[in-house]
């Protein structure tokens, strides 16, 4: 053969080869993040859930190898920011972080829901459980939850307490242990926990169910501490005894922060982010910070997440329907 076709012939089967292997690189998933990624949280700077996830913003930039951007979006017991994810979240970048009353109790409380939880987003991991306290004004004269009991049962409807707003844990939990523990107290929702807490130790309300971030002002004398509402003692602060094991019932309202994502993102992406926030999870130094703050880092599948969800739904469903609990 001439040394000219064969040199043609080369060239040729060079070329072809390289372009197959730009098709077969073509059609490689493209890495993800490939930029910057918005998580929006459900409430104001400040917030338990809004600290936490700030907390893991430098290690999470780090690991995914693009900034994380925090875009606080409050309001509705979490349905504006569920609606901004699920209707503005097309980019593949950006995910939610809301309470999973979102999906166990807000259907259930607004009249009409602005979006599906169950069809507009997608379970992609746990945050963080937060446990309730039951604190009280330091003014009040009961000092065990017994007493607390005894007094409000002997002053029907003197007594009020706070919540974050309608449909939110502290107001079911307040609801539940109401019911449980056989008492008449006035609800005053609040927007966020932070201004109900404030007026608590104000004496403005008598109590609420709180996060741990109250232990300092428990420890100042600021609040009284009565019990807590979960159904093991937390192991951070294990001198606070359980509603249930002191008699009043099981008021168990844990507060999950979950990690949604909008439906259409694709699966692997959220396996991706996933697996890379469960190692940063697990980690001593950020189970120690949230500690300091009263969550607890639960590393969790997409899969277990939903049957979280499925179980806190069949819990909380019936006490929002009996004390018919609605929307402001």
């Amino acid at each position: 053969m001439h040394a000219s076709h064969l040199a043609l012939t080369r060239r040729h089967l060079l070329g072809l080869a390289a372009g197959l292997a730009a098709t077969n690189v073509s059609a490689q998933p493209a890495p993800w993040p490939s930029r910057p990624l918005r998580i929006v949280v459900a409430f104001p700077p400040g917030g338990l859930a809004d600290v936490l996830i700030r907390m893991l913003v430098p290690q999470l930039t780090e690991v995914l190898g693009q900034p994380v951007v925090i875009d606080n979006r409050g309001g509705a017991s979490g349905n504006v920011a569920g609606v901004e994810v699920a209707r503005n979240g097309g980019d593949g970048h950006t995910l939610l972080v809301n309470v999973t009353t979102l999906e166990s109790v807000n259907p259930l409380m607004f009249g009409r829901m602005p979006l599906d939880p169950a069809k507009e987003l997608q379970h992609v991991a746990l945050l963080a459980n937060t446990q309730l306290f039951l604190v009280t004004r330091p003014t009040l004269v009961s000092n065990t939850l017994a007493e607390f009991v005894a007094y409000a049962r002997a002053n029907p409807g003197k007594l009020s307490y706070g919540s974050a707003g309608n449909g939110t844990t502290p107001h079911v939990g307040g609801e539940l242990f109401k019911q449980t523990a056989g008492i008449f107290a006035t609800h005053i929702p609040y927007r966020g926990m932070a201004p109900a807490i404030q007026d608590v130790m104000a004496g403005q309300i008598d109590y609420a169910f709180v996060p741990g971030t109250v232990f300092p002002s428990v420890k100042a004398g600021k609040l009284k501490l009565l019990a807590v509402a979960s159904r093991q003692r937390a192991s951070y602060y294990t001198a606070a005894p359980t509603v249930n094991e002191l008699g009043f019932g099981p008021v168990y309202v844990d507060t999950p922060f979950a990690v949604y994502a909008p439906a259409a993102m694709p699966a692997a992406n959220v396996a991706h982010f996933n697996r890379e926030l469960n190692k940063l999870l697990m980690q001593p130094a950020i189970k120690a910070r949230f500690a300091d703050v009263g969550a607890e880092p639960v590393a969790l599948s997409p899969a277990e997440l939903t049957a979280m969800v499925k179980a806190e739904s069949a819990l909380f469903g019936p006490i929002v329907k009996a004390r018919g609990i609605k929307a402001d």
